[in-house]
């Protein structure tokens, strides 16, 4: 299990390593990147001192994405069953502890958005999204959600409690394709800190879910640190350092990351610790495309249109579009708690002209459930 792995790798020494590199190793890491680069190499590139070297990067970046993805960008969209949640995780507005009002559609109600969501855009690959509540939103309800939508959509994935792996084998014979999990940060001494009760306090217990969709057979893993908790140059080090356990144990399987960044906000109790300037932003994007050139990298709402617009031939193979982080947010139910407020809130057509204007193929669909008969 990576746990076990973790351990053996110190937080502090790496944060010190990072900030140690020179231009020199640098260098030798973007003479390499044609193959496949070390954690100790993807440190350097993402340490302050590739600052100077984002142009050498962003090239070589542009160079290797469009080798393995052409100038493709896939599109896909989340849709939130529930904000029903046992966590009390400092950050979120899902948190249990916030005094709203807490819905979990029915079936009638996730069919109406399935619906609206079809005819917002063409959309083919839906994540499912839920709080963690497993008494009344767990297994059972996720499984039924899958298949009332999977007439609808031919890629769906998930993003939900951490499982056990017969429990991700059942959704996968529910036409379950992929699996999105946040570690959220990989700072075991503060994780606590921001997830003080519920099951996601567990750091074990979260952590160890990637080896359990690997043995479950899931398609596509998920992966992502939640910017704005902990020192983000060692957390995302840490995604780097699991992501080549996570290949080397379940090989089969396809790798996505996301680097969601926390913003600060007037309204809300919580302000992130550090913040990632765009620039940061484009770097750390850059640096893991020369890590892993197979990587799909995603890109949500969460940040802004100009942002996102700049960023296309930077190494993104994947964006969200119209998205609601409300359950019921598309088909116009009376408006619940969301997780996150949105940056981005064009419409899926203008995304998708915004894409073509760059030159670059929107994707609807890049898998069919018959593949996984």
């Amino acid at each position: 299990m990576f746990s076990e792995e973790l351990q053996k790798i110190s937080w502090h020494e790496t944060t010190r390593a990072i900030y140690a590199k020179t231009a020199r190793e640098v260098e030798d890491a973007l003479s390499r990147a044609h193959a496949q680069l070390s954690v100790d190499d993807f440190m350097a590139l993402i340490s302050p001192a590739a600052e100077p070297y984002l142009e050498q990067m962003a090239q070589l970046g542009k160079q290797y994405t469009q080798m393995r993805f052409g100038k493709t960008i896939s599109m896909y969209v989340p849709m939130y069953l529930s904000n029903s949640c046992t966590n009390s995780c400092v950050y979120c507005g899902f948190q249990h502890k916030n005094q709203v009002k807490r819905i979990i559609l029915t079936d009638d109600e996730i069919l109406a958005e399935l619906k609206a969501i079809k005819r917002l855009a063409p959309f083919q690959n839906l994540l499912l999204v839920t709080g963690e509540n497993p008494r009344e939103a767990g297994v059972d309800y996720i499984e039924r959600a899958l298949r009332l939508a999977q007439p609808m959509f031919n890629n769906l994935s998930v993003e939900v409690m951490p499982l056990a792996a017969e429990q991700y084998r059942r959704l996968t014979e529910a036409g379950l394709y992929g699996v999105v999990c946040f570690q959220e940060t990989y700072n075991r001494e503060r994780y606590t800190t921001y997830h003080p009760a519920g099951m996601k306090s567990k750091f074990e217990w979260r952590v160890n879910g990637f080896d359990r969709m690997g043995q479950a057979g899931v398609h596509k893993i998920g992966m992502g640190v939640l910017i704005g908790l902990e020192e983000w140059r060692t957390d995302i080090t840490m995604m780097a350092y699991h992501l080549r356990y996570l290949q080397r144990h379940y090989w089969q399987t396809r790798y996505s990351v996301n680097f969601p960044r926390m913003r600060p906000s007037e309204n809300d109790s919580f302000q992130p610790n550090v913040l990632m300037s765009d620039r940061e932003y484009v770097q750390t994007m850059l640096a893991m495309r020369l890590f892993d050139h197979d990587v799909d990298i995603s890109v949500s709402t969460r940040e802004n249109a100009e942002f996102r617009n700049n960023i296309i031939p930077l190494g993104v193979t994947s964006m969200s579009a119209g998205s609601k982080t409300d359950p019921g947010g598309y088909a116009s139910y009376p408006q619940a708690l969301e997780q996150f407020s949105v940056s981005d809130d064009r419409l899926p057509a203008e995304v998708e002209q915004a894409i073509r204007s760059a030159g670059y193929e929107v994707v609807w669909k890049d898998w069919d459930t018959a593949l996984q008969q």
